[in-house]
């Protein structure tokens, strides 16, 4: 039995919107653990700058992102205040 190779994937170019999105949640690795968790949230802010998604405060809650050491009301004012950076 034989498999394909995985599909290439091209990476973002590192000033896109998309990958500055992504490495604002890499950024807070400490408070949100779980990697799948990461690419999760920063999809949904991704989708939020393209005026598709929720606010922060409420993609924490609806996409169930796990995190700790951190409140959600702490952790959705870095995201808004790393967000306004991006935009």
């Amino acid at each position: 039995m034989t498999t394909l190779p995985p599909p290439k994937v091209k990476k973002a170019p590192e000033d896109s919107k998309e990958s500055r999105v992504y490495s604002l949640v890499e950024s807070l690795a400490e408070y949100i653990q779980i990697p799948n968790d990461r690419n999760r949230l920063a999809y949904c802010l991704y989708k939020y700058l393209n005026n598709e998604g929720d606010e922060p405060k409420i993609t924490l809650k609806n996409a169930k992102i796990n995190f700790s050491g951190i409140s959600l009301e702490d952790l959705s004012k870095k995201l808004d205040e790393g967000l306004e950076k991006i935009k």
